[in-house]
Parts: structure tokens; C-alpha cells; sequence
């Protein structure tokens, strides 16, 4: 997943060129200006489908159709992330309202012609997905598409950053890193799913409230999962989905 051009996104995120924003809010205006449409959002997702979560977006109305997606539980935010695959509908118009019945028409009624959505993956695990807005109909060109994905990736990046630094800013070589140094994360998510017989994401949400709780990084409670210092267990205090005992 990391490329030259996801490191050089990841640079200009990271600079910020002065500005206050939210790493999220930086990534979502640097999509904006590198491609040819009106509006971009990032927003969380679960397994179960949107949570609800709009991290970041360019425009009052690309927060207003990402909300609305998780409101109808229907638009390409929603198909993409459950299909596990790019949704790109470059004419509205033509289908969209067939395709997205409620959605469509409101996505139309606010004057955005063409929708193309990027999942946001970590394994089998839904993170989130980046929805990219234009006014006007057509197709993004293959180079377009290329750094259209290229910013998908990023914002993976960027995500699992925040997972570890939920502050606004950090170290800039922790986030423009290779996303394979969280595979010891992945490898302890599906450790605790067998553990506690919950979903991925489940495991996920409690590893990182386990993480909260005791002032630790997400990386640094996963490699006590890996190497069997810490086992989750539901057994214990009522606050039992954050809890975790270790192993003798």
C-alpha cells in the first residue's frame, strides 16, 4: 500500500501548510485540489455499515449527503463498503435515483451530478470510506483514478495513525510509515475475536478502549496480545468489554 505518491499525500497531510485542521480535514482538501471535483468526505464504518462518524469533510453540503447515507442506510458510501469494492457513478442522472431511490434524488436535488467511493479496508476489517463529489457529470480518467486510490490508501494511513494518536498532531515518520508495520494489530484483532467470539470489529473497538483505559498505545497492547503477555476475557468488573487479563 505504500507508494510514492501515498508517501508524498501523506508529506503534504502532515505539513499542513500552516494550518490548524484535523489530519483527516487536511487529507480530504489535498483530495480536493489534486482532482477535478467539488466536494470530498471521509467517514467511519463498521461491519454492520456506516457508524455514523463523519471524520472529515470539504463542504457543508459533502457532510450533509454523507450523513444523509447513513440516515437512509443507502448510497455508494454504503455500497462500497459492504461490497468491498469501489462504487463510481460518474452520471446521477442517468440511474442514480434507480440504484439509491431516496439518496439519489437528494444527491441530485443538491446539485451533485457524479459520486465515486473508495472503501477504506484493514484486512477483513471495515474502517471507513472517502467519497469524492462532483457537480458535473463524467468519468474520472484512469490517471485520475490511479491518485483517486492513491488517497484511499492514505486515508487508511492517516486512520490507523489516529488509532495510536488520538491528539491532532505526532511524529511524522510514525505516520507516513509503511502500513505493514500494523500488521501486529491485525494479527492481535483476530486473536481477540477468538478470545471473546465477537466480530473483528468488535475485537477492534475493544482493543483500542483497553489501549484508552491503561495509557497505552494500540500497537504496544497488540504486541502483548501477539506474544501472549495479555488475554481478553469477559469474566471480571461489569466494565467487562474493557477488560483484559494477562497470561502467567
Amino acid at each position: 500500500m505504500s507508494s510514492p505518491r501515498v508517501n508524498e499525500i501523506l508529506s503534504r497531510v502532515v505539513e499542513g501548510r500552516g494550518s490548524d485542521s484535523s489530519l483527516p480535514a487536511r487529507l480530504c482538501a489535498e483530495c480536493l485540489s489534486a482532482l477535478p471535483v467539488s466536494g470530498v468526505a471521509l467517514a467511519l464504518m463498521t461491519e454492520d455499515g456506516p457508524s455514523g462518524v463523519v471524520l472529515a469533510a470539504t463542504d457543508a453540503r459533502a457532510r450533509q449527503l454523507e450523513e444523509l447515507q447513513f440516515a437512509l442506510d443507502e448510497g455508494p458510501c454504503v455500497e462500497a463498503s459492504r461490497g468491498d469494492h469501489p462504487v463510481l457513478h460518474p452520471e446521477l442522472t442517468a440511474s442514480g435515483s434507480a440504484r439509491w431511490p431516496r439518496y439519489g434524488v437528494a444527491a441530485l436535488d443538491a446539485g451533485v451530478h457524479a459520486i465515486f467511493s473508495f472503501p477504506l479496508r484493514v484486512g477483513a476489517v471495515r474502517i471507513g470510506v472517502l467519497d469524492l463529489y462532483r457537480d458535473t457529470p463524467g468519468h474520472l480518467t484512469t490517471p485520475e483514478l490511479a491518485d483517486a486510490a492513491a488517497f484511499a490508501d492514505a486515508a487508511i494511513v492517516v486512520l490507523l495513525y489516529l488509532q495510536d494518536h488520538p491528539g491532532p498532531d505526532g511524529e511524522r515518520s510514525a505516520l507516513t510509515g509503511p502500513i505493514d508495520s500494523r500488521a501486529e494489530v491485525h494479527q492481535a484483532t483476530g486473536m481477540i475475536t477468538i478470545q471473546l467470539g465477537v466480530s473483528l470489529t468488535e475485537a477492534l473497538l475493544r482493543l483500542r478502549a483497553y489501549a484508552y483505559e491503561c495509557g497505552q498505545t494500540v500497537t504496544d497492547v497488540a504486541a502483548d496480545v501477539v506474544a501472549r503477555r495479555l488475554r481478553f476475557d469477559d469474566g471480571g468488573p461489569a466494565r467487562g468489554s474493557d477488560i483484559a487479563t494477562a497470561n502467567q
